[in-house]
């Protein structure tokens, strides 16, 4: 089984921490410690969030500023566009901000939240029969129904 760890940098690893579980993810205590935060989102996707210096020990590149810099944005699906909009409104009401409008392109309803550091997240809704279909043919079916 492949697993997903996703490092994203962080000023404040507190408040990383109390932000994500808002989220409704887990830390791993085993992978915690003044340095790190193991995020758990599932059994095989984790976001581990570094101090800005450990995370530059694994790297000789410059860390950028989240804030002013966009390296990645982590996207996460949800069963419903009601769930995105929990998800996001807890996000808010704990120090995150969303950088723009909701995006709705019908078979599609995403939305972005920036954490507290500026580390870049999108949580998203896709009916199940455009992920089966492809967007095009969804939306080709949807407009002859």
């Amino acid at each position: 089984m492949t697993h997903i760890f996703v490092n994203v940098p962080t000023n404040d690893l507190e408040r990383a921490k109390a932000f994500y579980t808002a989220l409704g993810a887990e830390i791993n205590p085993l992978f915690t410690d003044d340095n790190a935060a193991c995020i758990v989102w599932a059994d095989n996707i984790q976001m581990m969030v570094l101090t800005k210096e450990y995370l530059g020990t694994f790297t000789d590149k410059e860390i950028i500023d989240p804030r002013t810099h966009a390296q990645v944005q982590v996207a996460f699906s949800r069963d419903s566009r009601e769930e995105v909009d929990r998800i996001l409104e807890a996000g808010l009401a704990n120090g995150g901000s969303e950088p723009r409008p909701a995006q709705d392109y019908g078979f599609m309803y995403s939305r972005d939240l920036d954490d507290p550091d500026g580390n870049g997240l999108a949580f998203l809704y896709m009916d199940p029969k455009a992920a089966e279909l492809g967007p095009e043919a969804y939306m080709a079916e949807q407009a002859q129904a």
